[in-house]
C-alpha cells in the first residue's frame, strides 16, 4: 500500500498531478480542489490511497488524511467505487460528508453526479455511525487563489463536465457565481458553488 507520496510536482491537470519521487512520475487522481492547490515545479506532499484491480494499480491522492478517511470509508457501500468516492470530495468537504450522512441530508448527497436517491439513502444507513462525529460547522475549506482573474472559469467548467454535467449547464452555473470570483473566492469555494447551483 503507497500511504502517502512526497516529490516534486511534475504535471498539473484537472484532476490528477504527476508527482515526481526517486525518478519516477507517480499519475496520482484527485479532486479538482487538490489539483489546483499544489504548484508546477514545487514540492508537494500527498495522503494517497491505491486502488488495486485486475487490470490496473490506480494511485488517488488527498490533501489531507481526513479526506482519505472519507474516501475509503465511502468506498464501503455497495455500488461505490473510487470514482464515485472522489466525486463525493469534489462536491463536499469531509466536514460537509459528516454532517449529511449525521443528518440524512438526501439533498446535499444527490447533489454528487452519480449518486441518486435510493444509492443516497444507502450511504446514509450504512455510514451514519462511521465517519466520527458531527463538527461545529461544515463545509469549512481554506481558500485557493488563482493567480489571473478568468483562470478560474475554465478550471471549474472543465471540472463540472468531467463530473457529468453538459458545458452549457456548466456555463449556466459559471454565470450565477462569477460575483463570487469577483469577491476573490478561490477554486474549490466556486466549484461548490457551482455545483449547488447546478443542484437547485
Amino acid at each position: 500500500m503507497i500511504a502517502s507520496l512526497s516529490g516534486t510536482v511534475l504535471k498539473v491537470g484537472l484532476d490528477s498531478v504527476v508527482v515526481g519521487v526517486g525518478g519516477v512520475g507517480m499519475l496520482v487522481h484527485t479532486t479538482p480542489a487538490t489539483a489546483t492547490s499544489v504548484r508546477l515545479g514545487q514540492p508537494t506532499q500527498l495522503a494517497t490511497s491505491l486502488v488495486v484491480r485486475e487490470d490496473s494499480l490506480t494511485l488517488y491522492g488527498f490533501a489531507t488524511d481526513d479526506e482519505k478517511h472519507v474516501f475509503e470509508t465511502v468506498q464501503t457501500v455497495s455500488g461505490v467505487g473510487p470514482r464515485l468516492a472522489l466525486a463525493v470530495l469534489a462536491v463536499h468537504s469531509p466536514d460537509a460528508v459528516r454532517v449529511a450522512l449525521g443528518t440524512g441530508d438526501l439533498v446535499a448527497l444527490t447533489k454528487v453526479p452519480g449518486i441518486g436517491k435510493k444509492g443516497a439513502e444507502r450511504m446514509v444507513l450504512e455510514l451514519k455511525d462511521k465517519l466520527g462525529a458531527l463538527p461545529g460547522s461544515a463545509g469549512q475549506t481554506d481558500p485557493v487563489h488563482l493567480d489571473t482573474g478568468e483562470a478560474w472559469r475554465e478550471q471549474v467548467r472543465e471540472a463540472l463536465v468531467g463530473l457529468g454535467w453538459t458545458a452549457r449547464q456548466a456555463d449556466e452555473a459559471l454565470d450565477k457565481v462569477a460575483p463570487l470570483a469577483a469577491e476573490g473566492a478561490g477554486v474549490s469555494a466556486l466549484l461548490r458553488a457551482a455545483l449547488q447551483e447546478l443542484g437547485r
